[in-house]
């Protein structure tokens, strides 16, 4: 799907400027506390002409088949856009858990850590996270790695999505 740069596109959004719309497709879920699963997802990146996008995200378990079982995690926040790449995000999670991530964009590319994690008194205890997503082949590929439940940093997601 063709995708156009916003006429009032913030400068400093440009390195994730192909971020922008809406992705869908399927993950792979796996950490050692549980057991692994496939789900489908939904990302949605808007922009106003401000240097930040509003980010949404859902997604839903999905049987062998592609199914939907049943409804599964959301996601929502503003991913600041700084001069030169350098990349802040906001995120609050549905399961409780707030996070602040810092990283860096370039070259179809977006790297992000984590600063800091709050979670609820009754969310599961998450302490770090990175996230790296990649325009490959016009699609939106991203790994999250998770340090939680006592486990260190190591993969828990990772997905193909399409632009819609």
């Amino acid at each position: 799907m063709p995708f156009e740069l916003p006429e009032n596109l913030h400068p400093d959004c440009g390195p994730v400027a192909w971020l922008l719309g809406r992705w869908g497709g399927r993950g792979h879920g796996d950490y050692p506390t549980i057991d692994a699963f496939e789900y489908g997802q939904e990302l949605v990146f808007t922009h106003d002409g401000r240097p930040f996008f509003h980010y949404f995200a859902r997604s839903w378990i999905v049987d062998a088949n592609g199914d939907k079982v049943r409804d599964a995690a959301q996601e929502a926040g503003f991913l600041r856009c700084r001069p030169g790449g350098d990349m802040e995000l906001l995120l609050s999670h549905s399961s409780g858990i707030s996070e602040i991530w810092y990283g860096k964009a370039e070259a179809g590319k977006l790297e992000l850590h984590t600063a800091g994690v709050s979670f609820t008194e009754s969310a599961k205890e998450v302490t770090a996270g990175k996230r790296l997503y990649g325009n490959v082949e016009s699609d939106l590929l991203y790994a999250y790695d998770m340090q939680a439940a006592g486990q260190e940093l190591q993969p828990h997601l990772w997905a193909r999505l399409e632009r819609q």
